[in-house]
């Protein structure tokens, strides 16, 4: 049997990428949130929030370490396995990873210090501002590794010498037109991901009643975030998708498993595709749905998969049977939301013992979310790592061997097998012993007068 490195390879990134999202998809909204439960206090003074930012301060500083031990990996990957890619691009992908780490990184790794030994050796307002900071950094990560994608689906600002992508214009490559979109997205899902490991946590500890208190803030400032986050992710993947079809029609023709290009179009809800048959098996379809939401339009016209030659085509079943996942979830998280108001609403949130048990339960609902919609953002971009120009057959390193992948992978897999299960397991320690044992320190740089809490967000 012959081992195709080109097929090894993208099993490898993969594989290495999917567990590293997985972080950013949680430190990125847990930052913001210690950053808002640190206002809080500082605001208000109330012991609550910081017993509650102390205690996500040491779930996200697990979760930190464990990412900038699999984000050096990624790197690596670049130089091994796609030196073509990394060749040919490197003018303009390796500055905007260069920007991260200059930026980002530097600015999250600094201030952690602050946010993690920093609260009796500097007043309240610089730990508060350090909070700040640490959010903001991996905002600024988000931006950059975001943008460095979004230029290879919507490459732009630049021109070809010598068969290499030279930049023309910065602002074009890093504001490409498909970065706003996927940005807002991406983002709000982060925060989504976490609103939902935070309404687990705090569902579990008022289930065990000996932090009740804590998780109790927990749900209600959650719930008030998501009130605003789940919706406006319904919107923001909304533009995402009319941006698609503009500058990516046959990822969006691959998602829809829309086979011929036609006005009118039908939504299919859930269909067999057969790539090789070009048709669609067992398809479950509302009639007009297809235009109206692709395209804001009933007689819009929607692309099909035989607008593109074969060879272009993504694989159709992957990234189509991802975003209905990915919109399953969605929908359920939506419901979730709406649920907990109406309990909270009628005065039973935290009474009712089965919606609790159904939050603790939907911890994760975010993360398969995030992966799934990388999953069809990413293997619906095929057969191309540089859109419509560099495939990816061509970006693999030229000397590479099966076996030398296989070996490799084989070996991320083992070590990422190890590396998370130890690194959950600290976590679900940390959330074992709660906040409870978190004290005030003396003095704490608060303020004298404490300031009322904005509508909302009180203690219950």
């Amino acid at each position: 049997m012959t081992l195709d490195p080109v097929i090894l390879s993208r099993l490898q990134f993969g594989w290495v990428i999917a567990w590293h999202i997985l972080l950013p998809a949680f430190t990125v909204g847990i930052a913001s949130y210690i950053a808002l439960l640190e206002g809080l206090y500082f605001f208000t003074g109330k012991e609550i929030y910081f017993r509650i930012s102390s205690f996500w301060i040491r779930i996200f500083s697990i979760a930190f370490g464990m990412g900038v031990v699999t984000g050096v990996v990624m790197p690596f990957q670049f130089g091994t396995n796609w030196s073509r890619f990394s060749d040919i691009t490197a003018n303009i992908v390796s500055p905007l990873l260069a920007y991260e780490g200059l930026t980002a990184f530097t600015l999250e790794a600094g201030f952690l210090g602050v946010l993690l030994f920093g609260r009796k050796l500097v007043p309240q307002w610089a730990h508060f501002c350090s909070a700040l900071l640490v959010a903001f950094g991996t905002l600024l990560s988000s931006f950059w590794i975001l943008s460095t994608n979004s230029w290879m689906q919507t490459p732009a600002g630049y021109r070809m010498v010598d068969g290499r992508f030279v930049p023309v214009d910065w602002l074009a490559i890093i504001f490409n037109p498909s970065f706003p979109y996927r940005l807002a997205h991406t983002v709000d899902a982060f925060y989504v991901t976490t609103g939902f490991v935070v309404l687990a946590v705090g569902a579990w500890l008022i289930r065990r009643k000996e932090f009740a208190s804590e998780g109790k803030v927990m749900l209600t400032t959650t719930l008030a975030l998501l009130a605003v986050l789940v919706p406006l992710q319904v919107l923001l993947g909304d533009m995402h998708g009319l941006n698609t079809l503009q500058y990516q029609p046959a990822k969006l023709a691959a998602i829809e498993a829309h086979w011929d290009r036609e006005a009118r179009a039908p939504l299919t809800l859930f269909a067999i595709p057969d790539q090789k048959a070009e048709t669609n098996h067992a398809a479950i379809d509302v009639p007009l749905l297809g235009s109206l939401i692709l395209t804001h339009d009933v007689n819009g016209m929607v692309p099909g998969l035989k607008d593109f030659p074969p060879e272009d085509r993504a694989p159709v079943a992957v990234p189509f049977f991802a975003f209905r996942i990915m919109v399953g979830l969605g929908v359920l998280m939506l419901a979730l939301v709406v649920l907990g108001w109406a309990l909270r609403f009628g005065g039973r949130l935290f009474d009712s013992d089965w919606f609790l048990k159904t939050l603790i339960w939907s911890g994760p609902i975010g993360f398969l979310a995030v992966l799934a919609g990388w999953t069809t953002t990413e293997v619906g971009r095929q057969p191309w790592t540089v859109y419509g120009l560099l495939r990816t057959g061509d970006s693999v390193t030229p000397s590479l061997t099966g076996s030398d992948v296989l070996i490799s992978l084989a070996g991320y897999a083992v070590v990422y097998l190890i590396v998370y299960p130890v690194g959950v397991w600290f976590m679900a320690r940390a959330i074992q012993r709660g906040p409870g044992d978190i004290a005030v320190p003396v003095g704490g740089g608060r303020p004298a007068a404490p300031v009322k809490a904005p509508p909302g967000l009180e203690m219950p």
